[in-house]
């Protein structure tokens, strides 16, 4: 186990250059204020350095808020004033260090408004039922409701998302005014979509649908059940919210 000042107070730390990628972005993209200490408790728990994008978004920020807050990415939390969750608790993280603990089928590090969800692949994905390769983002797609593997980590996802191909990858998921009916969301909320993404009348029309701001929770407790009972198969733990 190595201490926090250990894990904190380290030559070439990320924060400045993700920080000056923050400020270069052509991505709307805002950083919320941090909660120092559940910060420091996250990356205790995960054993990662400031050196690492992980560690630094935990630390220096409290998550960040793209494209107006379609996409919302975990940090060290901000919950205390309306904000976003922080990785420890959205993983449930226990109160203090365990070596013991890990989280069992990856590390969730983001949602989007839609209940989409971002996660870092553990040491095993094929035995939690995750495509792609151990230390691999994977993405839980709301329209398909599968696992997706992204061929990349998470130092890759970070620039990734300010590179401007967010439009791209959410191609058939939004809609004409999207962008305004995610920046009206409170950030314990996501976009209820009635027929449901998964549909084959979504699919055929998304513009069509009924759309409402409800609890995230409640979006990701839908999609589960919806995959567990229908296929194509339980998603696993989708984040605490």
């Amino acid at each position: 186990m190595r201490e926090i000042d250990e894990l904190v107070h380290v030559d070439d730390p990320a924060w400045p250059e993700l920080e000056e990628a923050l400020g270069a972005s052509t991505v709307p993209v805002r950083t919320l204020p941090a909660d120092g200490e559940d910060g420091r408790r996250g990356v205790l728990q995960m054993q990662v350095t400031a050196r690492s994008v992980l560690g630094a978004l935990a630390l220096h920020t409290g998550g960040l808020l793209l494209d107006d807050g379609w996409v919302r990415v975990f940090g060290g939390g901000s919950a205390r004033d309306g904000g976003l969750p922080s990785l420890a608790q959205v993983n449930g993280f226990p109160a203090d260090f365990d070596p013991a603990w890990h989280p069992g089928t990856g590390l969730v590090v983001g949602h989007d408004a839609v209940g989409g969800v971002f996660a870092l692949n553990g040491s095993d994905p094929a035995a939690a039922g995750r495509p792609g390769a151990p230390g691999q983002m994977t993405y839980f797609a709301p329209d398909t409701l599968a696992w997706e593997a992204m061929e990349m980590g998470h130092s890759g996802w970070f620039f990734w998302l300010l590179s401007g191909r967010l439009e791209t990858f959410y191609d058939g998921l939004r809609w004409p005014g999207w962008r305004e009916e995610a920046a009206a969301l409170s950030l314990a909320e996501g976009i209820s979509v009635y027929p449901f993404l998964w549909t084959k009348e979504a699919h055929a029309d998304l513009a069509a649908t009924s759309r409402r701001p409800v609890p995230m929770r409640g979006i990701l407790g839908v999609a589960a059940d919806f995959a567990r009972s229908m296929g194509p198969a339980d998603p696993g733990f989708l984040g605490d919210v």
